[in-house]
């Protein structure tokens, strides 16, 4: 199988699962949402034609039993409940297991059965409307049918040189691919054969769009004949003839009555206005009638697309479409389609690799040039422009929508719902903010831990929040929102909240505090110890909480991405969890310190402000900087980082961003500011409390970044938060000072 096929078949299959969940669970929640029938009709389609065609047989059988059911939905012959769609969701899952398991091993042995029988008996139990002989109906359906009317409609008699025509409904025993089977039945028709109308058209039989059956005319030929001919062909099943010669006659003799006026217009030109505008008004009766039969052609139309090939964006409904308006939308999807492209992910990653050494060879030709070599720095400052332009180009390649990995999470909120007994509504806000691919890819598990943590943790059941005074539905929020070079996404619920006293009890039991320390803490910071290690206040395992490895995942994976996570919450009223993360990695802005005589890099984004040593003030018995009559603790980097040197009498303070630590930095000075690549640090450094990673700069030197979540804050510090109170700060610096 060719490569470039192979992946782009798995990758479209992942992305017309995603959607079509998304979709499912519209349609759970509103059962009247036409938009989610047709999408839903579109991927199902898509998925089983793509399966099919790749030979995946299984899970084309699979798309093929839930688009039956849910077909039965669509025309009202089955209601939208919890367990039919707990069965469309198996199929769905199956289909995945399929997928993974054709993506790791190029096939899939997988065996769909039990789950297709089920689905099928969801349809034959609950879909005949108190029929108990489908079959039986349809005959009766194919024998209410006037022959004569239908071979009027589908043959045009007045272009016809005939004078037999012989009507013929084939049944075809299609496998899943019912395009396939009746595109190789029609090319099999023997050529003495003149099939001269097809119902419905043949396009859409080739397109598999098509029941049990359809309806051939054939000129010239008796029925005896014709089904003789047709019997035994490609997949053919059954075959009925009936002779509509009649149709022919009558077509005939409707010609003759249409030409008799005009063989006598001349007599008849003393007609009144009258008899004028009742003919006017007839053609205008017609012209109507034609409509309503194009319209409700469209509406067929549409929903062959759905059972048919893809749809190709509308392509039917613009040739409907007349003027300038159609040429517009056309010309603005062929230049919507040209501005998006998929990039191969490695050759992508390889660019970025390339982009960082550039940026390493700018600084260290900057530093070694002279300042007194003027052309040599226009050149310089024309490669600085070139690279940084294509520095940005390339992060911006990297930025990937978060909705790439929100999309997964409906779905996972459902099961988990429907698993526990609770009712959850979720909503998604920010789904369009980017991030870079690395950063994405990681996060991907973080945020599927909290929200399980949502759900089992915070909402309760409806019968407890109904006695609480609460909606028996709970609500879980998912959003996201930029700022500055911070991505801050955030899983909000009203559920239950973090009951600090029970996590207070489970850290003594474990061994992490005391219980001196943790009666001193605040409930804020006690919340903190849901992300220890082998931590969960759950005394039951489940399968879905009980070992205490989910939230502490979340901690390590985001700090290992340079981001933060925090926990805040209300006992009662619900709990919100913020996790930080930068929009990009590797390539970052430093503000360089320096303490002694070494350098340290701290990353711009989170600096919210630098000042001299002088606005250093004591509350409580500990160094702070009051900003906005809030407190920042100092951390005196000669201290964090154990470096053994007399403190000196002046230096700068760096104040921190309070919404990534409320804390000042205290340094010997700051130097400069610049672009670095930064590598994470790896192997026994990587817990290094403090540093985050490396970068070189122009002079070939290594610099260590510093983490200022992991910073060591004083223990005065600490306890000076706990206790501050606004009133307490100095009036003027005077006071300050003494």
């Amino acid at each position: 199988m060719d490569e470039e096929l192979y992946q782009a078949f798995i990758t479209e299959s992942e992305e017309s699962i995603t959607q079509l969940n998304n979709s499912l669970l519209s349609l759970e929640s509103n059962p009247d949402d036409t938009e989610a029938i047709d999408d839903i009709f579109r991927q199902a389609h898509t998925l089983k034609g793509n399966f099919g065609a790749m030979g995946f047989d299984n899970a084309a059988t699979v798309a093929h039993a839930v688009e039956d059911l849910l077909d039965e939905i669509r025309h009202e012959r089955l209601d939208v409940t919890a367990e039919r769609m707990d069965l469309v969701f198996d199929g769905m899952d199956l289909i995945v297991d399929i997928l993974h398991d054709i993506e790791e091993n190029g096939e899939s042995t997988i065996d769909p059965s039990d789950t297709v029988e089920e689905i099928r008996a969801a349809v034959e139990d609950g879909g005949d409307a108190g029929n108990s002989n489908p079959a039986a109906s349809d005959e009766a359906d194919r024998e209410s049918v006037d022959l004569g009317s239908l071979a009027a409609d589908c043959v045009d008699a007045d272009a016809l040189d005939a004078t037999t025509l012989t009507h013929a409904h084939v049944e075809l025993d299609a496998g899943q691919m019912k395009g396939v089977d009746a595109g190789i039945f029609l090319s099999s028709i023997p050529e003495d054969l003149d099939v001269v109308g097809a119902n419905p058209p043949r396009d859409a039989i080739e397109d598999g769009e098509y029941g049990d059956g359809f309806d051939l005319f054939v000129a010239e030929r008796d029925a005896a004949v014709v089904e003789s001919e047709l019997d035994g062909l490609w997949k053919v099943s059954a075959v009925e003839t009936t002779d509509v010669s009649d149709a022919l006659a009558a077509g005939d003799a409707t010609a003759t009555a249409s030409d008799a006026p005009a063989a006598d217009s001349d007599a008849d030109a003393s007609a009144s206005d009258e008899t004028e505008s009742s003919a006017d008004a007839d053609a205008a009766g017609d012209t109507g009638a034609d409509a309503a039969t194009d319209e409700q052609a469209g509406d067929d139309g549409s929903e062959g697309d759905a059972d048919g090939a893809e749809s190709t964006d509308g392509d039917g409904e613009d040739d409907a479409d007349e003027g300038d308006g159609a040429e517009q939308k056309k010309e603005a999807r062929s230049i919507s389609a040209v501005k998006s492209v998929r990039v191969d992910v490695d050759q992508l990653d390889e660019l970025h690799e390339l982009v960082e050494q550039l940026v390493t060879s700018r600084i260290k030709l900057r530093n070694a040039i002279d300042v007194g070599q003027t052309t040599a720095l226009d050149t310089l400052d024309e490669l600085d422009k070139i690279s940084s332009n294509l520095q940005n180009t390339v992060m911006d390649m990297r930025l990937i929508p978060l909705k790439k990995v929100f999309d997964k999470f409906p779905r996972l909120v459902r099961d988990l719902a429907r698993e526990q007994d609770k009712r959850v509504s979720f909503k998604v806000e920010g789904a369009d903010i980017e991030l870079d691919r690395t950063i994405l890819d990681e996060i991907s598990d973080p945020l599927m831990h909290v929200l399980r943590n949502a759900v089992d943790h915070g909402i309760e059941a409806p019968d407890v929040r109904e006695a609480n005074g609460k909606s028996r539905t709970g609500t879980i929020r998912l959003s996201a929102r930029r700022q500055h070079d911070t991505v801050i996404v955030t899983v909000e619920d009203d559920g239950s909240g973090i009951d600090a006293d029970a996590v207070r009890e489970k850290a003594i039991d474990k061994g992490v505090a005391t219980r001196e320390e943790l009666d001193q803490m605040p409930d804020s910071e006690v919340y903190d110890y849901i992300f220890h290690p082998g931590f969960s206040t759950n005394d039951e395992i489940t399968d879905v909480s009980g070992r205490g490895v989910g939230m502490d995942v979340v901690k390590t994976t985001v700090e290992s991405l340079d981001g933060s996570v925090s926990v805040e919450s209300d006992p009662g009223e619900g709990s919100t969890f913020n996790i930080r993360l930068p929009v990009s990695v590797a390539i970052i802005k430093v503000l360089f310190v320096q303490v002694e005589d070494r350098e340290f890099g701290v990353p711009i984004k989170y600096i919210d402000e630098i000042s001299r040593r002088d606005r250093v003030q004591t509350v409580n018995g500990a160094e702070v900087i009051v900003h906005e009559e809030t407190i920042f603790p100092l951390i005196r980097l000669r201290e964090a980082l154990e470096i053994d040197s007399p403190e000196p009498d002046d230096g700068m303070v760096v104040r921190i961003r309070p919404d990534d630590r409320q804390v000042a930095l205290h340094c010997d000075g700051v130097t400069k500011q610049e672009e670095v690549v930064v590598t994470p640090l790896q192997g026994p450094l990587s817990g290094v409390g403090g540093l985050s990673g490396t970068a070189v700069i122009g002079d070939g030197n290594v610099i260590p970044i510093l983490d200022v979540s992991t910073l060591q804050l004083p223990a005065d510090g600490e306890q000076a938060m706990r206790e501050f109170d606004p009133s307490q700060l100095p009036d003027t610096a005077e006071e300050a000072a003494d």
